[in-house]
């Protein structure tokens, strides 16, 4: 498979992107609702960033080589189709999108298509706690439940373990609070818990935590990791306790869009409830059927049915393109280019980690200064990284792979060499020609 079309910027043009400073489009915030259109039976976020590139704006000459190499990638892991985007020094000099985003429709994958990023979205949750501790309003010390605490509601009272009653906002960051799998997932469970709880219909968020604070812990409270979910489900409904809106709604307005972000969303379970810029999502061929996670007792594919992604929420909820993706962790990354959402303090809190401390929102941090955070889900694989090099990149499936979440391994390893064997990577902001198309609409 080979993507066809000229090479736009001539050198005049890449001179006039060097003389200009190194900034964020300011872009208005829209009312999603209001601003929308309708072109061709396509939502559009005229401001998002993935809307304004195309696959065009990154067939050069200078990375054929890469292009190839990851169409061989795909097709060697039988990967329908992917995105990526790259930054180097927070200017995105890369972005585009390879294979198919839909291919019984015939739609190829490009810079505006989202996908969903799986756990990628607890670095969301993640920024979003640490900026409410910034204006007082949590702390990371602050307890979670009993009657000192942020959820210290009658949903939330019919605690059996007291142990409970010590968890705090940072243990749940850091998956600290003591929550295990010794009953399975809670997250994937909800078939589980509907028969316990005598309901027939899906648990609510409400719902499922209440339910597995009846449950006795694995551990103290700060004694140990094991990674959860379970936690930040919790801190979805610590933001919306402390904001008094919906977690969805609060994230857009306060982190999101200030971040420049417009195109970001809580995804849908099925394929008719798509976005209408979201890829199709696939399986391995020989992927079982399973029960849908609604009770209907209809079998169904993993990735749309099987389990409920909406209700994931902060744990791992949202659809995202590479491109607005990269924009966000721009904006966390304490770096002079682009104007951060958190002060260096929060930053420098959310990447601290040690042994059997985990970073915050971040799945792994490094040494050598690298920043890692990778999701998996039944039709998606996402991976993550910030280098100390000066470069980060994202790059995202539709396609799960055989070997699970380790598959994020595989990918991890291909670019961190692919990268690097660019020769030359042409001196250019993706994030400033978005801004000059936007300017001439």
């Amino acid at each position: 498979m080979k993507f066809h079309g000229k090479y736009i910027f001539p050198s005049l043009f890449f001179i006039a992107l060097v003389a200009v400073s190194v900034i964020f489009y300011p872009f208005k915030t829209p009312d999603h609702q209001e601003s929308t259109e309708i072109i061709d039976n396509e939502e559009i976020f005229p401001e998002s960033i993935n809307h304004l590139l195309t696959n065009n704006n990154s067939d050069i000459p200078e990375t054929a080589k890469l292009d190839r190499k990851i169409e061989q990638f795909l097709k060697t892991w039988r990967i329908k189709g992917a995105s990526i985007a790259i930054l180097k020094d927070e200017k995105l000099i890369y972005a585009k999108g390879y294979g198919w985003a839909d291919e019984e429709r015939g739609v190829r994958t490009d810079v505006k298509h989202i996908f969903r990023i799986a756990s990628v979205s607890k670095l969301i949750t993640a920024a979003t706690v640490m900026k409410l501790i910034e204006q007082g309003k949590l702390s990371l010390s602050s307890r979670v439940f009993g009657s000192d605490g942020v959820l210290n509601s009658k949903d939330f009272s019919d605690i059996r373990d007291q142990r409970i009653k010590n968890i705090t906002v940072e243990n749940l960051l850091r998956h600290q609070a003591g929550f295990t799998r010794r009953y399975g997932d809670p997250m994937f469970s909800t078939l589980e818990i509907s028969k316990k709880l005598g309901i027939d219909s899906v648990p609510s968020k409400e719902q499922i935590i209440s339910f597995a604070i009846t449950k006795k812990l694995g551990y103290n409270p700060g004694s140990g990791t094991k990674y959860s979910n379970l936690g930040y489900l919790i801190l979805s409904e610590i933001i919306e306790k402390v904001t008094g809106q919906s977690y969805e709604q609060y994230i857009k307005d306060s982190i999101l869009n200030p971040a420049g972000c417009f195109d970001i969303h809580l995804a849908k379970n099925s394929y008719e409830e798509r976005y209408p810029n979201e890829v199709k999502y696939y399986e391995p061929d020989d992927q079982e059927l399973v029960e849908s996670f609604d009770g209907s007792g209809r079998m169904v594919h993993r990735c749309y049915g099987g389990s409920n992604i909406e209700g994931l929420y902060g744990a791992g909820g949202w659809v995202a393109s590479p491109t607005e993706l990269l924009k966000f962790v721009a904006s966390i990354d304490n770096h002079p280019n682009v104007k951060d959402i958190l002060t260096p303090e929060s930053i420098e809190t959310m990447v601290s980690s040690g042994p059997g401390k985990l970073p915050i929102g971040w799945a792994k941090t490094y040494k050598d200064g690298d920043w890692v955070r990778t999701g998996t889900l039944s039709g998606t694989s996402a991976m993550l990284r910030h280098q100390t090099d000066g470069y980060t990149w994202v790059f995202i499936t539709n396609t799960s792979s055989w070997k699970g979440s380790d598959f994020s391994k595989m990918i991890d390893r291909f670019f961190k060499k692919e990268i690097k064997q660019v020769s030359f990577w042409p001196e250019r902001d993706l994030f400033e020609l978005a801004k000059s198309i936007a300017g001439q609409k």
